[in-house]
């Protein structure tokens, strides 16, 4: 009965003016999404996504063409002859900024069913919002582990061993030393990710392998955990003693937490967890007592997806009862799509810092 109701509102919304809402919001331009240091927002339109995926297509194959034919990269190709690659850029984001053919209001009036699903009800509610982020980001991070896995299939049998991968060329480029001496990208991070002890890499352990924080293998949790130990301890006991706790693992433990500590008061709430995660007492902390807060210290995708969605709801409620309906929605379209806006836009700002904090 209330889709009854929602159908006869989507057929008022899409005959609603767009210029309404694009003269509101004129000087706000979606703009296509570049490689950054932090952990990007994962776009809310699987639409947009699928444009991004394109991009990346492009680069990745780049990079497959120099690994397979290094000999490419001592006569590369004539300036001119990637100038096409970046048309396609700015072609498509003229396509995301062409009301006609790209219209945010329809988008959303289309996606909202989507979302809306447990229950049914005519309203999304924050959990419905961080599945439905988490659903895009699943979608985007096994993407990059496929192109990345097609880079490194040298035999093309769809596995990965260990001989055929290698750390990724900034690691050995730029600093040698540093990705190995973190653990990451070593054989034993390789075999933490091989679930099932064959020595090699199907898609779904090479995903974990390049995304550990989102497996659920419990052997790449303790890996986590050991890594961890290893990078904390600095008197090298094998264990994490308070003082080592306290100014290293804590820290990051109370920045991902949703209630934060006054910084001149932080001990006795450190001192409290540290007693809480040592089990038996003898005041260290193994690799296998740090297990229950490895979540905290390596956020997953579910931790972001969260974020996102409380921000919008923080945007986008606009009478405030946690949860948005599709009027709310409309009136509101630049924030679910922050983050592709233009980075100069204040809202982008503020969505990066949450993501990247």
């Amino acid at each position: 009965m209330e889709y009854v109701t929602l159908a006869v509102l989507i057929l008022y919304l899409i005959s609603y003016s767009p210029k309404k809402h694009s003269t509101r919001n004129h000087h706000r331009r979606l703009k296509l999404r570049y490689s950054s240091a932090h952990h990007d927002p994962v776009a809310f339109d699987p639409l947009v996504a699928e444009i991004e995926r394109r991009r990346e297509d492009n680069q990745w194959e780049k990079q497959y063409l120099e690994h397979s034919n290094p000999e490419f990269l001592q006569h590369p190709a004539p300036a001119e002859e990637s100038q096409p690659e970046l048309d396609d850029f700015l072609n498509a984001e003229d396509y995301l900024n062409d009301g006609d053919k790209f219209n945010v209001t329809n988008r959303l009036v289309l996606l909202f069913p989507k979302i809306d699903v447990d229950p049914s009800d005519g309203f999304v509610t924050e959990n419905e919002l961080i599945e439905w982020h988490l659903q895009q980001a699943t979608k985007e991070v096994l993407f990059r582990s496929l192109r990345e896995m097609e880079v490194h299939d040298r035999n093309k049998d769809g596995l990965i061993s260990y001989a055929e991968y290698e750390a990724p060329s900034w690691v050995k480029n730029d600093n040698p030393s540093f990705g190995h001496n973190m653990g990451w990208w070593t054989e034993d991070h390789f075999n933490a990710s091989d679930a099932d002890g064959d020595r090699l890499l199907k898609l779904t352990e090479f995903n974990d392998f390049m995304h550990p924080a989102d497996s659920k293998n419990p052997k790449l949790l303790r890996w986590l955990c050991q890594e961890e130990v290893r990078e904390r301890d600095e008197d090298k006991d094998g264990k994490v003693n308070f003082n080592e706790f306290f100014h290293g693992i804590f820290d990051f433990v109370i920045s991902h937490d949703e209630e934060g500590h006054d910084s001149m008061e932080t001990e006795t709430p450190a001192k409290r967890l540290f007693s809480q995660l040592d089990k038996d007492g003898d005041r260290f902390l193994t690799d296998e007592e740090l297990l229950p807060i490895i979540g905290k210290l390596h956020p997953s995708e579910r931790y972001y997806a969260k974020l996102q969605a409380d921000y919008i709801i923080s945007q986008a409620d606009l009478d405030k009862d946690g949860r948005l309906s599709l009027v709310e929605m409309i009136d509101n379209p630049y924030v679910f799509y922050s983050a592709i806006f233009n980075d100069s836009e204040d809202n982008y700002r503020h969505l990066n810092a949450l993501i990247s904090r």
